[in-house]
């Protein structure tokens, strides 16, 4: 399958942050990852997205050289392993820690001198990051001594203390309250108007909505869709909820319809799938005109959420749930 991603992607190495072709990953009779081929173009905000266990956290350790694929090829930064260009990732991990007992400008200024800087230059980024991201009167505070937001913070900032081209967070809003995750998603969109590139992995699609400018799909390990966030609205009906006066079966001459049933949870209302291309504002003309009598009419476009279950659906794998 050739997905929009590829008919439309980057064809240069400089062009391209992260390439993955044909990518495999088993684990002795399991098989995490089928078949991946993916383009992370340079400068965008690309989502993993997928429920738990869809093989997003194995995708991402391919990537970084944490784990060896067991078929395929990957590149990062123009080269083969990300132990080449390590110096140049940022990487934020599922599984999160910090030491503990250490300040928040030491740790964040650790991570930064394994990644090449001098101690007084880590020390000066630190302290400069965690008071741009509000924690200017938690510089010298002990990290058992931060908040668990806080904490979230610490470590974000210390995957990008050292200015890093590509920022990988893996499902980075995992136990923030709503406030911490505005924060995270506007450190992300900073991270993006510095030219950098973010990959970020989640199950949760509207983050992916507001942030993403490309995404995958994957369920099962393997992807069912790439491309961007409109591409993907658009390659699932058009959907309309309608009430009507009398039998509903004059909706069956429309002919910009592809189905009709009772909507989900409100009964008196009949969910309207739409052909592709159909116009909403065009439906509610010939509606009109075929002397439908409507009692409402809500049109509005496919969520993420709503996309993926019908990708999932259309390639029997097992539906989402959160």
């Amino acid at each position: 399958m050739t997905s929009v991603q590829e008919r439309n992607s980057p064809t240069s190495t400089a062009e391209r942050a992260v390439v993955l072709e044909g990518v495999s990953k088993q684990f002795g009779e399991h098989r995490a990852v089928s078949d991946m081929n993916l383009i992370v173009p340079r400068g965008c905000v690309y989502g993993f997205l997928g429920p738990n266990g869809a093989g997003k956290t194995t995708t991402i350790r391919m990537i970084l050289s944490i784990f060896e694929p067991s078929q395929g090829r990957v590149e990062i930064l123009g080269r083969r392993s990300a132990l080449e260009v390590r110096n140049r990732i940022g990487y934020l991990p599922e599984e999160k820690g910090l030491y503990r007992k250490m300040k928040a400008w030491a740790v964040i200024a650790y991570f930064g001198a394994l990644k090449g800087m001098t101690h007084s230059s880590a020390k000066a980024r630190a302290i400069e990051l965690l008071r741009e991201y509000g924690l200017g009167d938690f510089v010298n505070h002990k990290c058992d001594q931060l908040s668990k937001g806080m904490q979230q913070k610490v470590q974000l900032l210390a995957s990008i203390v050292h200015d890093p081209e590509l920022v990988i967070l893996d499902e980075p809003f995992s136990g923030l309250d709503p406030v911490n995750q505005e924060v995270m998603e506007g450190a992300i969109r900073t991270l993006k108007n510095s030219g950098r590139t973010v990959i970020f992995s989640t199950h949760i699609m509207e983050h992916a909505e507001r942030l993403c400018d490309r995404i995958v799909l994957i369920a099962k390990g393997r992807r069912v869709f790439d491309g961007t966030v409109e591409e993907a609205k658009r390659s699932v009906p058009r959907r309309v909820r309608i009430g009507v006066d009398g039998s509903p079966d004059a909706l069956q001459r429309v002919p910009s319809i592809r189905s009709v049933r009772p909507a989900e949870g409100a009964p008196h209302l009949l969910e309207v799938d739409l052909a592709p291309g159909a116009d909403p504002d065009a439906l509610l003309r010939t509606c009109f005109e075929s002397g439908v009598v409507l009692r409402s009419f809500d049109r509005s476009d496919p969520t993420l959420l709503d996309v993926f279950k019908a990708l999932v659906k259309a390639q029997g794998a097992s539906a989402l749930t959160q």
